[in-house]
Order: structure tokens, then sequence, then C-alpha cells
């Protein structure tokens, strides 16, 4: 757990001279506005005090809800919600209350993933306390979503309609809103500076929690020829009621990108947490550290079935060592996926597998694709994102739908769909798959064909399967379809742990247009294991054997003015204006609070809350007295650098919330040590100016 910054303490000494002051008011001055409290209830349930200045109501339960909101920082055990609660139980929670939250961890630029998680945990509890119903919305407006990601419900909300609502909610042109963004590189600044300059005799009703996120429900669901009109006055009317910091905030909440670098899973952690010291449900004795299980049990939980709706009324009513039970395997709820960590090497390979039966299956360079076929035979098809993408696939929904055997009432397939030439019978590019259309294909259009190539089973005739062996699973895939060339076929896959023979099933995996090879367990720790990049699966490509092994997956954040040549950087001329063009319109003047960066010289240009993934393949890993990745994991004092970084490709596949992560570098690195290079020891001081990717988020 982190310590109490010592901020906390001159923030406490000055709420408590407040307070003091505040009770020096003399009978006089308070004979002098006998009607200056109003105590009768809001229809939006919290009820704010007003004192009159000046002719103009102060609201003095905002105030008390400034003074206090530093003592989220305390320590969790150390911590009481009625400390901070400004708001009586079961009234609605003020908006202003997380707002005060991120204002917090973006003013004292709080980096700590610890003391962040106490923040949030705090924030939750204090709403479990007294609201409980409010709970929900918080949670959703803190992962920064309105549904669960398969429901397919968004905002579609641009930037431009969001100007267009401040100007009218403001009173300032678009022209000049545009122009301070430019200068402030952030909206929600732009909101922030544009709602306080307005003069206001009396202070709208609060915003409260829940009222934002209903609204936010209403924006999503608005349609028709009229629906931008009706969302522009929905925002339009939540900047008018907005106070204090929530312009910022709300302004953000609105693109998805909150801007204080709070992680889903910090988030996931927290409400665990939160729920262990709610102290409504006893910890069983085998539990030998509660805050630790009872955070990674909600990670898992959320894992299988990411439907905050049905967590977080578990977590009330049944605690938090009850939710496996309650919230388990749905069929038509995508599972995250399981993925695999890299291998350098054949003898790796068998290296980590001696003693435990292996598969080696064909990696295939396309879709990754979660197929859920219902009980009246409707059909789902997901991304490794849990986006639904039935509209995008209605060739596959037909195949799976037609190849499936009788005896087949429902399933869950994990599998990669790729694009094939069936006159050739021939697997093409992935570039090939990208160009189809993405929403509501008729069959009619579909120009490139593709065809499944199965590789897992997680749920078969409504009895979920991940908990079964590979072996298992693999016999109830092949006993439940049948295969047909260009359309559905099972992943190629020999068992085998003779180094020669898996090097000929690798190259005739290369020859067949497929990346290289995924190798897995089938008898011993062999369950899939959902959101986890598993040792139990390795992957080895055929550009790993002569690099460090894994592409890494990136986040640009910043950016150089380019010059001379870009060779070996992978960068064509026509693609630098792609990437150019693609992120001017996320230029900022300065960086996130939450960046972490270093170097000789500082980016020429900052890039907004990351938007794209970048593959980037290098030929090594390097330990860096420079560079950020992975500091204080190899080295309290050294990052990791790329030595020779080479850009592939764009991953519209990918968040940037599954970007590379420090941990996966660091290990990437440790790897090296199998395979070692004249470089691994040097301190990376002398490549630093070249035109290469070496920052990441």
């Amino acid at each position: 757990m982190a310590s109490r910054p010592s901020a906390f303490d001159a923030l406490m000494s000055g709420a408590r001279a407040a307070a003091a002051a505040k009770k020096k008011i003399s009978e006089s001055e308070k004979r002098k506005a006998p009607d200056s409290e109003a105590s009768s209830p809001d229809k939006g349930g919290w009820v704010a005090k007003k004192k009159i200045v000046c002719g103009v109501e102060e609201s003095t339960a905002e105030e008390e809800l400034k003074g206090k909101i530093g003592q989220l920082k305390m320590r969790a055990n150390d911590f009481e919600p009625e400390l901070v609660a400004c708001w009586k139980q079961g009234e609605r929670v003020p908006f202003l209350f997380p707002c005060l939250a991120f204002h917090l961890i973006e003013t004292e630029k709080i980096k700590s993933q610890t003391l962040i998680t106490d923040i949030v945990c705090n924030m939750l509890r204090t709403v479990m306390y007294t609201t409980p119903d409010d709970l929900l919305p918080l949670v959703y407006l803190l992962a920064k979503r309105i549904a669960p990601p398969h429901e397919g419900l968004e905002l579609g909300i641009g930037e431009a309609l969001v100007i267009k609502a401040l100007s009218d909610a403001c009173g300032r042109t678009q022209t000049q809103l545009r122009k301070l963004n430019e200068t402030l590189g952030d909206l929600g600044a732009v909101a922030m500076s544009s709602r306080s300059s307005q003069t206001m005799l009396r202070k709208p009703r609060p915003l409260t929690i829940t009222e934002v996120f209903s609204t936010f429900h209403r924006i999503a669901k608005e349609s028709g020829k009229d629906s931008q009109m009706k969302k522009l006055n929905h925002i339009k009317a939540l900047f008018v009621a907005a106070t204090d910091c929530e312009p910022q905030y709300l302004i953000r909440l609105l693109q998805a990108k909150l801007g204080i670098g709070l992680a889903e899973k910090t988030l996931l952690a927290a409400l665990g947490q939160a729920a262990l010291y709610s102290g409504k449900h006893f910890t069983p004795p085998n539990i030998q550290t509660p805050l630790e299980e009872a955070a990674e049990i909600v990670k898992e939980v959320y894992s299988v079935f990411p439907v905050y709706d049905k967590i977080v009324a578990a977590l009330l009513s049944d605690g938090v060592w009850n939710l496996p039970k309650t919230c388990s395997f749905t069929l038509g709820v995508p599972v995250v996926p399981m993925l695999a960590k890299q291998a350098k090497g054949f003898s790796e390979i068998v290296q980590k597998f001696q003693n435990t039966e292996f598969t080696c299956e064909y990696k295939y360079d396309g879709e990754r694709a979660q197929i859920h076929y219902m009980e009246d035979g409707s059909v789902e098809i997901y991304s490794r994102n849990a986006e639904r993408n039935t509209g995008k696939f209605p060739d596959v929904v037909a195949a799976v739908s037609r190849l499936r055997k009788s005896s087949v009432r429902s399933f869950v397939l994990d599998c990669e769909l790729v694009a094939y030439d069936r006159s050739k019978q021939k697997i093409l590019p992935f570039q090939i798959l990208s160009t189809r259309a993405r929403h509501s294909v008729a069959m009619s259009d579909i120009k490139v064909a593709v065809c499944i190539f199965a590789f897992d089973l997680l749920y078969l005739n409504g009895r979920p399967l991940i908990q079964e062996e590979l072996k298992v699973r693999r016999h109830s895939l092949y006993q439940s379809f049948d295969e047909e060339a260009g359309f559905l076929k099972f992943a190629t896959a020999i068992t085998s742990n003779d180094i020669y023979e898996i090097r000929k099933f690798f190259d005739a995996a290369v020859d067949g247009s497929c990346e290289g090879l995924i190798i897995k367990t089938l008898n011993k720790d062999a369950t899939y294991e959902p959101c986890k990049r598993s040792l139990n699966w390795l992957k080895l490509k055929k550009d790993y054997l002569n690099s460090i092994g894994d592409s890494l997956d990136l986040v640009p954040i910043a950016a150089f003015y380019g010059c001379g040549n870009r060779k070996g950087t992978g960068f064509s001329t026509a693609m630098l204006k792609e990437r150019s063009a693609s992120l001017r319109s996320k230029v900022i003047p300065r960086p996130r609070s939450y960046y972490r960066y270093a170097g000789t010289k500082t980016p020429d240009v900052w890039f907004d809350q990351p938007t794209e993934v970048w593959e980037v393949k290098a030929s090594d890993l390097t330990i860096s007295v420079v560079h950020c990745a992975a500091i204080d994991i190899i080295d309290p004092h050294k990052g990791i650098s790329l030595r020779n970084p080479r850009f592939v490709r764009v991953r519209t596949d990918k968040k940037p919330e599954e970007a590379s992560s420090s941990e996966q570098v660091a290990e990437m690195y440790i790897s090296q040590s199998h395979f070692p290079s004249k470089s691994n020891n040097q301190d990376d001081n002398d490549d630093i100016e070249d035109d290469r990717v070496t920052e990441f988020s």
C-alpha cells in the first residue's frame, strides 16, 4: 500500500481551519439571512444547502465535499466512508464526487497504481455505504462504458457535436472553441474554461451520477432523422447544469477518454476490495490474502462474464466470495480470449514442455472470432475485443449453422476467420481480409471469402468446457462439426516432442501462408484461461527466430518532426503521410500527466488519449538508462529500449488497453537470456537520436 502523501495533512489542516471559521459566524449575521438555508427535497436526491453571499447562492455542500475529497487518498484499511460523504444515506450521489476524485488524481499527478486503486476503492466504498443503487452507474462511468461491450451500445458522439453543444451552452462561438482547443489540447479543459467564464444568477440543480449515466443512455439510443439534434440537446442540458470541475470530466466521459490513467484492471481490483471492505459477508478461513484474492476473483469473473450489471448486483447481495457461483460463463456473453506467450525457438518449446504432452497448431493470420450458437438457432460472432461482428460475417453464420452436427444444440467456438481463395484452395493475407465491409454486409456483396479455422470449443449443449483439459475440448470440437474446404476447417495440428518434426511442421505452416505455430499443453494445466497470456500456450512466428521473439503492440503518444531517409524503420513515404494525417487531429500542446517518458530531447508533438495500436518489430531488447519501459521490473533505475525497431502495421483489431504491458516487455527481455546477443548488456545510450519507436504508454 502507498503511504499517505504529505499534502493530505495540509489539506486536512485547511479543512479543520475552514470548519472552525464557519463556527464563528455571529448570531446577528444569521438573523440577517433567516432563509439562507434550504432543506426542501430535491428531485436529484442530493440536497445542497445554500447560503446567500452578495445575492448569489453558494452551495455549502459542494464546498464541504471539496474540502473532504483529499481523504480518498487514505490507505484503504484506514478509510471510513462517512469521512467524505456529504449527502445522506439513500440520496443520489452528486456527480461532483467522482469528478473531484478525478481532479485529485490528475492535478496531483498521481501515477502509483496502488494509490489510484485506494482512491477508487474508497470512492466505491463511500457510494456502497450511502447509496448502493448508485454503485452500478458509477462503475460504468469509471470504466468509460455505458453497457457491456457485446451489446454494442455506444454514444456515437463526434468532436463537432460536442463543440456545438458547448457553444450553445456557454455562449462562445464554435470557432473560438476550436481555437481554444488547439491551444489547450483538451476539450475537457476547453469546457472548464468556457463554463467558468459564464456568470449565473442562480446555480442549477446539482447533477447526480445517476442522472448523467441515464442521459448517456438516452444519447446512445437516439436514432432517426432528428437524432443528432436530440443528442445535442441532451449534452447541452448537462453542460448547463455542470459546475466546478464537472464540465471537464463530463466532456472526457462523453469522448470515452477520462485522461487520468485509470485502467479497467485497476477498477476491477478496487471493486473487489471495496466489496470486501463493506464487511457484510464473512471471509472464509482458507483465504490467506483477502484483498489480493478479492481483487483477483473480480478480475477472473469479469474475464468470463463481462457484465457489470450482474457483477455489481451480485457483489452487493452475495459478496465477493460467492461471485464465481453467481456470475459464470453464459452463452451469448463473450469471454475474454486466452492468449499465448512468445517462444524464441524450437529448443525453448521442447525445454518448457518436457515430460508434458503438447500439440502444435498452425497460427493463422486472420481475425480472432468467438462464435456463439444459441438453442434457438441464432448466431452471434464476437471479436477479440467482445465487439459484435455478426453483421460483418453473414457467410460465417451460414457456414457454422450448416456444418454443425445434428446433435449440437448450442456451442461457443474459438476460431480464426481467414481470407481464403476457394478456387485455388489458398489462404490469403490479412490485408485482404481487412478490406471487407464492417457493418450490415449482404451475402450478395461479399467479394472476399473467409474460411473458419476452428481450434477450440468452449461450450457445448448447455455445458461450459473451459475447465476441461484441451484434449477433451478438442475431441468435442472434432465430434461437433463437419469440415468443408474453404468454409470450415479444424486447425492443422500434430502431437510430437521431436524437434526435427516440429521444425518441419513449422516450415509447412509458413509455406501455407500462416504466421507460424501455436504450441499448447494437452493434458496437464491445459484448461482454457480467459484473459490470460499463459505459459501453457506458446507462439512461434516465422520472424521470431532472428529477432527479439514477439512483436510489440505499441501506442503512439508523441512524435518528432522527421527528416532524411526512413530506410529501416518500416515506414514508406505513403505510410508516413497516412499515419501523420490520422494522428494530426490528436495533437495536444503538452503531455498528459500520466505519460512517463525520458530522453535527451523532448518530442516535437504530443498526442491526446491513445487511439491507435502499432505492431512494431525489433532486432533486440536492451537495458537503457534513457527509456522508461519496464523500469523497476528489470532494474530500479533503468528501462528497456528497442534496437532497430520497424513499423509493421496498425492493429485495427486491438484497443490501446491491449498494448504490450511493462510486464510483457520484461518477460521478453528475460527470454533473450536463452539467445544472448552482444547488445544485451549494453546501455542504449547511442541510438536515441534515430528515427525509431522507443516510447510507449
